[in-house]
């Protein structure tokens, strides 16, 4: 597995154009958002559909690809907007420590091992601490609305 990024097929692409479709037409499965985020260096808005995880009464975004474009314009930006259908929603991004990551991870890949565990040498269903090995390359996200 590559250190900090694996690249999309072209197959990859398409499907997630078309899911963004359905994102925006709100008829996606319902822990798909479209994700807007402003680019670190051109400022422009750029949108992918990611998996939304709600665990531990938290929202969270796992970046399963390693340091995507979309993570580290999160990082930068320290904010990102939610779309479903017509509803959006404006938060705050709060990265987590590689120590406070692999509950977290874990959880991820528990509930989408379908579409990620591709990503991840560590199988769904692993203990907790087997996905520190993992921390350091996969970024994660807490969600935080604003006040």
């Amino acid at each position: 597995m590559p250190e900090t990024f694996q690249k999309e097929s072209a197959l990859a692409r398409f499907f997630n154009r078309l899911m963004g479709l359905a994102v925006k037409l709100g008829i996606a499965p319902g822990y798909m958002r479209l994700l807007e985020v402003r680019g670190r260096k051109s400022g422009t808005t750029f949108t992918t559909p990611v998996n939304l995880l709600e665990f531990q009464g938290r929202r969270w975004l796992v970046a399963a690809r390693g340091q995507t474009a979309w993570a580290r314009n999160a990082r930068a930006a320290g904010r990102v907007v939610l779309r479903r259908g017509a509803s959006f929603e404006s938060l705050t991004v709060r990265e987590l420590d590689d120590a406070d990551k692999p509950e977290i991870i874990k959880a991820f890949l528990d509930r989408f091992a379908s579409q990620v565990q591709r990503f991840f040498e560590v199988p769904a269903g692993s203990p907790a601490d087997a996905f520190r090995t993992v921390a350091s390359r996969t970024p994660v996200f807490e969600l935080v609305a604003d006040v």
